[in-house]
């Protein structure tokens, strides 16, 4: 039945819109734009993605696991560059670079402790003197 369905859209609870904002704006230079109310007196946040999948924010209790974990595909490369990047700007590294089945992965966290993951395959380069 979903075999041939694309996602659309992952959602997250988030302690803190503005935050949130900011984070994936500033930090993991996605395009973030406020949706306006959901009904509940809170904006909303959307995010999108070069696949096509949005990443959507709600204001609402949150803890780690109740939300999915997203992993970019870093189809150019450059893991190494970019996990030193991201921790220059402040973003926890929950776990470093390291060997994942045909390649290499990375978690981070945002600022309510959601994990983020990336993948590169192997036979991509691990840095990019440029970012």
């Amino acid at each position: 039945m979903f075999g041939k369905v694309r996602i659309g859209a992952i959602c997250y609870y988030v302690s803190d819109i503005a935050r949130t904002e900011a984070f994936y704006r500033d930090v993991l230079g996605l395009e973030v734009t406020s949706m306006g109310d959901d009904g509940s007196g809170n904006a909303w946040l959307q995010a999108s993605t070069e696949g096509g999948v949005d990443l959507i924010f709600f204001k609402q209790e949150c803890r780690p696991g109740n939300s999915p974990i997203v992993t970019f595909d870093l189809k150019e490369g450059g893991i190494d560059t970019i996990v030193a990047a991201l921790a220059e700007k402040g973003a926890t590294i929950v776990t470093p670079v390291s060997h994942a089945p045909g390649g290499w992965s990375a978690e981070f966290s945002d600022p309510d402790g959601h994990t983020i993951s990336m993948y590169q395959s192997e036979e991509t380069p691990r840095r990019k003197d440029t970012m």
